[in-house]
């Protein structure tokens, strides 16, 4: 009896939301850690590394809208045309992404010399302030 009252607690929490919301507080404190590891790296001259998991954060993001809005994951660029497409966001945030990830795709396959050290700081606010509007 005690199990079906508990099982019947979290069924409650469930379908209230509030698990969703409890997932997104833990999700937007692990993404904010991640980001001030990318501001350090910064700080230390590591732009590159700062830029991929600033990319990270981005991606992880992303992929977490699409699964919340029954869209199968898939590249940044698929990920943020079907996110736009499905109106989670308007053309100006995805174009705002679509350069986001530029940068992170330059900094993971090795292309420093594509993006700036002031290009890498600008991602980062952009996407704590990605992940601050839609976690």
């Amino acid at each position: 009896m005690q199990v079906r009252a508990v099982f019947n607690a979290a069924k409650e929490d469930f379908d209230g939301g509030y698990l969703n919301s409890v997932r997104s507080m833990v999700q937007a404190e692990v993404f904010s850690t991640e980001l001030d590891q990318a501001n350090e790296l910064m700080k230390g001259g590591y732009i590159v590394a700062a830029a991929v998991i600033a990319g990270v954060v981005l991606e992880t993001t992303m992929r977490r809208l699409c699964e919340d809005a029954g869209i199968e994951p898939g590249s940044l660029n698929k990920m943020n045309a079907d996110l736009t497409k499905a109106g989670i966001y308007n053309l100006l945030v995805n174009k705002r992404i679509t350069a986001l990830a530029d940068i992170r795709n330059n900094a993971a396959h090795g292309h420093p010399n594509k993006f700036t050290k002031d290009d890498v700081v600008d991602m980062i606010a952009k996407v704590e302030a990605f992940v601050a509007d839609h976690v």
